[in-house]
This record gives structure tokens, C-alpha cells and sequence, in this order.
């Protein structure tokens, strides 16, 4: 009978500094899965870094032969690259890790005690985290917003880190571009198994996990998986209709009774001015929708691979 497999995806992006430290603890864990009659398979996926992350995959490959590395042409984040990496995965069990550490790599070993006790979705949920002090507050509403709008019983400090047995792996790797990895594992409905961790400070390197791609995260976990959205929307233009109406009756109504004075046009600029912008925003929040279906419907790759070792 083969041993069960853990496969290990981890999405690579400058991470030259934390590499080695990752490599260590990979190996420390290949052993204590040995122990466990379990096999490691592993499959980094470097996301177009320009420092020495490359060289370093490539330098471990040769010491860790079955070891997969895979080269995207650019930088296209890391969810789909995280996303690329399920595409190779082979095993019972498979598990994203971040290559920055900071999430833990000592808890891949409670996860995989969790998933052989007989669950097939176990979490690493953060209670605190030390972080940078916008990165926090960011945090915060992000997961108040989703919590509110989106699936009200999401953790509450997040995870990124999961161990998902490969019941998961169809669902994640068909779901489409604009999908939230994490969100999506959450949303299928598998009652997880939560392990709860202090996030410590990032000590290796700088992260790449900029503003502008934190707001196209939430969007697309907004908008990819919530209706409430464009139905805020339409509740917001039935009551200004309606408002509209009165007012406009009232007007009527003041002007067969010779009650409208002439003054008035501050009112009627700062009315037209809220109108307006409140059109645009709506206009924007359609259009977002409607760049997600382009986006499905253009049939452009989520990610190019430049090469496979």
C-alpha cells in the first residue's frame, strides 16, 4: 500500500532572505511525516521574483531531486500563482504555505495530525499579529466588511494558511480568476478544524502585498462572491426615486400656490452635485461586475509558465 502524501504549494516572490530558513523547516518536517508513514511532495512557484529567489529553488532542487519549481514569466499574483501550483498537486492533502514565515511552518505538523484524525479542512486562524499599524486597521474592516456582506461566520482574524484534503482541489483550481482562493475553500461548506496562532513580525525581506493589490483583493472578494453590492445599489436609487418624487410634488404643489421663492439655486447645485456623484459610483460598481464577466469570458490565461524543473 503507498504512503498517503502531503503536497506543499508555496508561491514564491522575493523571498531570496526567508528561503533558506523555509528549506530548514520543510526538511525538519519531511522527517516528522516519515515518522507518520506520510510523503512530502513539494511544488514552489516563483512569481516572477528579480532577486536570487530562482537560484535558491534551483539550488534546493538539486539537493531535493523530486522537488517541483516552476517559473511564471511575471508577476501575476499570488493567488493565481498559488492557484498554478494546485495544478501540479498529486497528493491526499495538499496545504499553500507563504515563503515570508510568517505563518508559522510548525503548524503544518497540528494540521496534518488533525487531517489523519479524520478532517478534511483545518485552519490556521490568527488571533494577533504584528503587523504594521495601517496593515492592521486594513485587516480589521476587511474582515468586519466580509464578515457583514459576505459569510457572517468567516474567522475574524482571517487565515491564509490551510491544510485541505484533495476533495478540495477540483473546486479551487476550475473556480475563476477573480475568485479569492481562501474565501472560496471557506465558502464550500466543510465545517474546518481552526487552530488559532499569534502572527509574528516579518523578519525576512519586504512585503509585496501592496495597497493596490489588498484593494483588488477585497473587491473581488466583495464582488466575486456577494450580490448584497448591487443590491445596496438599487435600494439606494428606489429610496432617491422616491424621495425625488415627493419633492418634486411638493415643488408642484408650492408652485400653484405661489410658494416658491426664487431663491433657491445653492439647493438646487448641491442636490445635482450629490445626484451625480452618486450615479458615478454606481456606474463604477456595475462596471466592476461587468470587467468580472470580461475577464471570464476573454479566455486569457490566469498565468504563463515560462518553464517547469
Amino acid at each position: 500500500m503507498n504512503a498517503k502524501t502531503i503536497s506543499i504549494v508555496v508561491p514564491v516572490y522575493f523571498n531570496s532572505g526567508s528561503l533558506p530558513h523555509l528549506f530548514a523547516e520543510l526538511e525538519k518536517l519531511e522527517l516528522e511525516l516519515h515518522k507518520r508513514a506520510l510523503a512530502l511532495e513539494l511544488i514552489f512557484v516563483d512569481d516572477g521574483s528579480k532577486d536570487d529567489s530562482l537560484a535558491r529553488l534551483l539550488e534546493f532542487k538539486n539537493r531535493r531531486e523530486q522537488t517541483k519549481v516552476i517559473k511564471l514569466t511575471r508577476n501575476f499574483g499570488a493567488v493565481h500563482c498559488s492557484k498554478t501550483g494546485l495544478k501540479f498537486v498529486s497528493g491526499d492533502a495538499f496545504i499553500i504555505v507563504a515563503a515570508d514565515l510568517q505563518d508559522p511552518p510548525h503548524l503544518i505538523l497540528d494540521m496534518i495530525d488533525k487531517w489523519l484524525a479524520g478532517s478534511k479542512f483545518i485552519i490556521c486562524e490568527r488571533i494577533t499579529r504584528e503587523d504594521p499599524v495601517v496593515s492592521k486597521i486594513y485587516s480589521k474592516i476587511y474582515y468586519k466588511l466580509l464578515r457583514t456582506f459576505v459569510i457572517h461566520d468567516y474567522p475574524e482574524g482571517g487565515y491564509d494558511m490551510a491544510l485541505m484534503d484533495k476533495v478540495f482541489l477540483p473546486h479551487l483550481t476550475n473556480s475563476s480568476k477573480s475568485v479569492f482562493t481562501p474565501l472560496l475553500a471557506y465558502w464550500l461548506g466543510y465545517r474546518p478544524d481552526i487552530i488559532h496562532y499569534h502572527r509574528p513580525r516579518r523578519e525576512y525581506g519586504k512585503s509585496g502585498w501592496t495597497f493596490t493589490k489588498k484593494l483588488t483583493a477585497f473587491l473581488d472578494v466583495m464582488l466575486g462572491f456577494s450580490n448584497k453590492p448591487i443590491r445596496m445599489i438599487s435600494g439606494v436609487g428606489a429610496v432617491i426615486a422616491m424621495l425625488s418624487f415627493i419633492y418634486g410634488i411638493t415643488v408642484v404643489v408650492g408652485a400653484m400656490m405661489h410658494r416658491i421663492p426664487v431663491e433657491g439655486f445653492a439647493t438646487v447645485v448641491a442636490l445635482v452635485t450629490f445626484l451625480l456623484g452618486l450615479i458615478i459610483v454606481m456606474l463604477g460598481i456595475i462596471g466592476e461586475y461587468l470587467w468580472r464577466i470580461f475577464e471570464e469570458s476573454n479566455k486569457r490565461p490566469e498565468t504563463v509558465i515560462e518553464e517547469i524543473w
